[in-house]
């Protein structure tokens, strides 16, 4: 953004000012998206061009209107679209919504200034996301499998930890026997002071900020910086990418701010509203966003996005989440029962999905028995619930033994398995040697989902024997 540009065209045709937005007399030439400057008492400040009508313009300032004078002022166009200063000595450093710096570092230096809503890539140079990200975090890892290139966002609810779990995913998240370098682009939209500073402390404070980009928007920055902010992250994790083959997980939280501005915007524009008043063009929007995840024939590198958003109400048929379901490859969906159990991180299993897991799991990749071991997990889990609910109407002591086995390992698979600490990372491998461990508790003859070799390699029973006679 601190590029010298040339004026292309100016104009002092102010007809109307409506909170952060001007309204000019159109001049022929203006496009959609092109960055201006408003001259203020003495001082400009920049906007951009929303809409382009044959009579007006629309012009969303970055600040404030106050001391723009209709008649007086003067709006000067740029004669190009919103561009950032991208680098590679971006990473460690904290910027604003508009790739700003604000952790008191000097200006990147640019190698490259790059138009903040990308390039289409080419679809028949995709290639079919099925390398595994370990986030570290087990109920991820195990039966959520991220893989690289995927769109896979966190579905919250207010009060809910997302913007914990955000920031163990950026201290944890890794790519394993891979030569190239993993990073992460984090982008917090419309926050508030506390969730901003929690952000830049955690961020300063772990050992990962060398290999981490960050972009802050707090609640207070224009409506226009919040838009922004997505693209702009995009756009750097892109150029990492891209230019140096590196592997970029993006992690935008929280996209339902972001919805919330765009809604923001068409009311100001009075366009006719879509459901719950957002505008109807919200889906091609988010896909515009969403879609610049994935891999390329011709490199190396990946992208791969994980944006999370607050359910208002707790509701995933509201408009925002409904919509990002259906751009995605899945959700985690966290859960308000979960967390009053005092659950971390408080998924649940059975709302969630990763259509991408199974290209994603299995021998060297993860680990052979990961396919068996979700599916006998999941089934047995959903047994367990089956007979929680049974046992509320029938009471427990109606219950056979073998009901009991399955309540015992319902509560231990969420209190063992599930629930994590905020600073333990376990690998693949402890994830799903924990999952044996919680098994264990069933029969042998309950595990309907195992194959017999599966269950004579990885058991825990047989493994002890093995140790046993080792010793």
């Amino acid at each position: 953004m601190s590029r010298e540009r040339l004026f292309v065209k100016s104009t002092k045709q102010i007809f109307g000012v409506r909170g952060s937005l001007l309204f000019v007399r159109a001049i022929g030439g203006i496009r959609y998206g092109e960055l201006v400057e408003v001259s203020l008492d003495g001082t400009s400040i920049l906007g951009q061009v929303i809409d382009v009508s044959r009579e007006a313009a629309v012009v969303q300032v970055f600040g404030s209107t106050t001391g723009v004078t209709p008649g007086k002022s003067i709006v000067r166009f740029y004669g190009e679209t919103i561009k950032i200063a991208v680098s590679s000595d971006m990473l460690g450093r904290i910027f604003d919504g508009l790739a700003r710096p604000i952790d008191g570092g000097p200006q990147v230096i640019p190698e490259e200034y790059l138009d903040i809503h990308g390039s289409a890539l080419n679809p028949a140079l995709r290639v079919p996301p099925s390398e595994p990200i370990e986030t570290g975090i087990s109920v991820i890892d195990g039966l959520l499998t991220l893989v690289r290139g995927q769109k896979l966002p966190i579905f919250s609810g207010s009060g809910l930890p997302h913007n914990r779990i955000a920031m163990q995913v950026v201290r944890q998240a890794s790519v394993r026997g891979s030569e190239e370098k993993f990073v992460v682009v984090f982008g917090a939209v419309g926050v508030t002071y506390e969730e901003a500073a929690y952000f830049l402390r955690e961020l300063r404070s772990m050992g990962a900020l060398d290999r981490t980009v960050a972009f802050v928007a707090p609640a207070s920055a224009s409506t226009v910086e919040k838009l922004a902010l997505p693209r702009v992250a995009l756009t750097a994790a892109e150029f990492l990418a891209w230019n140096y083959d590196m592997h970029v997980l993006t992690i935008l939280t929280d996209m339902t701010n972001y919805a919330e501005s765009l809604r923001e915007i068409s009311a100001a524009r009075e366009e006719v509203p879509g459901r719950r008043g957002y505008p109807g063009y919200m889906y091609t929007d988010l896909a515009t966003i969403y879609e610049r995840a994935g891999r390329v024939a011709t490199r190396r590198g990946s992208m791969t996005i994980m944006p999370i958003l607050t359910m208002p109400d707790d509701d995933i048929t509201h408009p925002i989440p409904d919509l990002t379901g259906y751009i995605t490859e899945g959700q985690i969906v966290l859960s308000r029962d979960m967390w009053r159990k005092g659950i971390y991180p408080p998924v649940d299993v059975f709302l969630s999905l990763s259509r991408l897991m199974k290209e994603g799991i299995g021998e060297g990749k993860t680990r052979g028995d990961h396919r068996e071991l979700f599916a006998q997990l999941i089934s047995s889990y959903a047994e367990a619930q089956y007979l929680r609910e049974l046992s509320a109407i029938v009471g427990l002591e109606s219950l056979t033994s073998r009901d009991k086995k399955y309540l015992e390992f319902g509560d231990l698979f969420e209190r063992r398995f599930i629930n994590q600490g905020e600073r333990e990372r376990r690998t693949f491998e402890q994830t799903l040697d924990t999952g044996w461990e919680v098994l264990s508790v069933l029969p042998e003859e309950e595990l309907k989902q195992i194959s017999p070799q599966t269950l004579k390699k990885y058991h825990v029973k047989y493994r002890l024997e093995v140790r046993t006679r080792s010793g």
